[in-house]
């Protein structure tokens, strides 16, 4: 089945843009990013940001944009049965408009992968898209913070998360 992924997330002045492959199944039935409980995106968010992990999904994002944090997805539609990276089928990956959204967001200092499927992704099939200026931009590829990602443990990821503040 075709999955359609969401909106992207960002204040006209975002500094840095954070990037996953395409929303997971509890994600997409929830209608919010990094839905999944066992997902640690928003209690990294959340230490690096200072604020509770529990409060309501708007006001996570508003915490995001306001620190300068656009959060979208390499894929804007794919067929990918389950939730798992793996099983995205390439072939099926129609990607979001990268041009547009740099054109309408010049402060972008650098993108963020939320994995190193993200990262692939984008390097495969959105660089070659890109404009000259748009293709200068540093590139983090940053742990997965999916549950299935269990081997690198949270500290750790928060450490290499960590790189964003200094973005910043």
């Amino acid at each position: 089945m075709l999955e359609e992924g969401f909106p992207c997330s960002a204040d006209p002045d975002a500094k840095v843009l954070i990037l996953g492959s395409m929303p997971g199944r509890k994600s997409l039935d929830e209608q919010q990013y990094y839905a999944h409980p066992r997902n640690a995106f928003w209690p990294i968010m959340a230490s690096l940001f200072r604020f509770s992990a529990d409060i309501g999904y708007d006001e996570k994002l508003g915490i995001l944009r306001n620190n300068g944090i656009a959060l979208w997805d390499v894929a804007r539609q794919c067929i990918r049965p389950g939730s798992l990276d793996a099983a995205i089928r390439l072939p099926s990956v129609i990607t979001n408009d990268f041009t547009a959204f740099f054109d309408t967001h010049p402060q972008i200092r650098a993108v963020c992968f939320n994995g190193r499927k993200a990262a692939d992704l984008y390097q495969r099939r959105v660089i070659p898209e890109l404009t000259l200026n748009q293709t200068q931009l540093p590139l983090y590829p940053l742990p997965s913070t999916s549950p299935a990602h269990a081997a690198i443990s949270f500290d750790n990821k928060l450490a290499q998360w960590r790189t964003i503040l200094d973005i910043l």
